[in-house]
């Protein structure tokens, strides 16, 4: 169930939130006037959200590529990632 709080809420309870969003991981949803107007989320949880988005476009652009297809044996990719590891290049 989403955490909801008002604008003078945030202004008021600020550490109150911020240990919520850090315990929990989660937004609280901020209103302003009754209508939703902001989302606050811890650093931690915006990284996690962030990763997350980055591997979905990563595994996107590889279905697109597969269905292109844009294919490479497993064995060279790992050859080459193995490579630019070693070259200090990732």
């Amino acid at each position: 169930m989403p955490h909801i709080k008002s604008s003078t809420d945030l202004r008021n309870c600020y550490n109150e939130i911020s240990k919520f969003c850090h315990e929990h991981e989660e937004p609280v949803f901020i209103t302003k006037n009754g209508q939703g107007d902001l989302a606050v989320m811890s650093i931690e949880a915006y990284e996690m959200l962030n990763g997350k988005l980055e591997l979905y476009r990563a595994l996107d652009e590889s279905r697109t590529a597969i269905k292109a297809g844009k294919k490479r044996p497993l064995t060279d990719v790992m050859k080459d990632l193995r490579q630019e590891i070693a070259d200090d290049n990732l």
